[in-house]
């Protein structure tokens, strides 16, 4: 066990010990030994209360850290944000460029789409037009035939000796065919 010895404080420093001891929830004797430990093992001055050893130790960290931010902004920080911009710039011509491409090719799509289907309608129309020629030369086909039929029908009818009639049956075919 350690000798103890006593030392004597005014009131204000009495309240004051009693105060951080309370604060640290430790014995003001342990607060007092602590104390003593810090200023033996810092080898600070109790008059400095400015500290200038701390402010000192601070300011070479803060320049220790700053020094070190600058030369990673430079090594690392820089370039990312250089190629990222150059990324950016790349991808917004990539984005023009295509836009520009793609927006030709529709165009032309478009217009050989509209091309295609104007020649769809006018095939159609056409085809439709064959169709009904076809359709009336059918026709046209089967009313001559009908004539044909009933001239030589006609004609078998009147024998061999009749001319006149003959003629005059000729000639009815003949108009027939040119009414149809």
């Amino acid at each position: 066990m350690e000798h103890l010895s006593a030392i004597k404080h005014g009131k204000i420093t009495g309240e004051r010990l009693h105060k951080i001891s309370l604060e640290l929830g430790r014995s003001k004797r342990l607060v007092f030994a602590q104390m003593v430990d810090y200023f033996y093992r810092n080898k600070k001055d109790p008059t400095d209360l400015n500290d200038e050893l701390l402010k000192n130790s601070l300011a070479k960290s803060h320049k220790t850290y700053m020094g070190f931010i600058r030369s990673q902004e430079e090594l690392l920080l820089l370039p990312v944000k250089q190629g990222v911009e150059k990324m950016i710039s790349n991808q917004r011509d990539i984005v023009k460029f295509f836009n520009e491409q793609v927006l030709a090719a529709n165009k032309t799509l478009l217009s050989g789409q509209q091309e295609m289907i104007k020649i769809n309608h006018e095939n159609e129309k056409l085809l439709k037009a064959v169709f009904q020629r076809m359709e009336a030369k059918e026709r046209l086909k089967l009313k001559f035939l009908q004539v044909l039929n009933s001239y030589i029908k006609a004609r078998e009818e009147l024998g061999s000796f009749k001319g006149r009639e003959k003629e005059e049956l000729a000639e009815t075919a003949r108009k027939q065919v040119e009414i149809l």
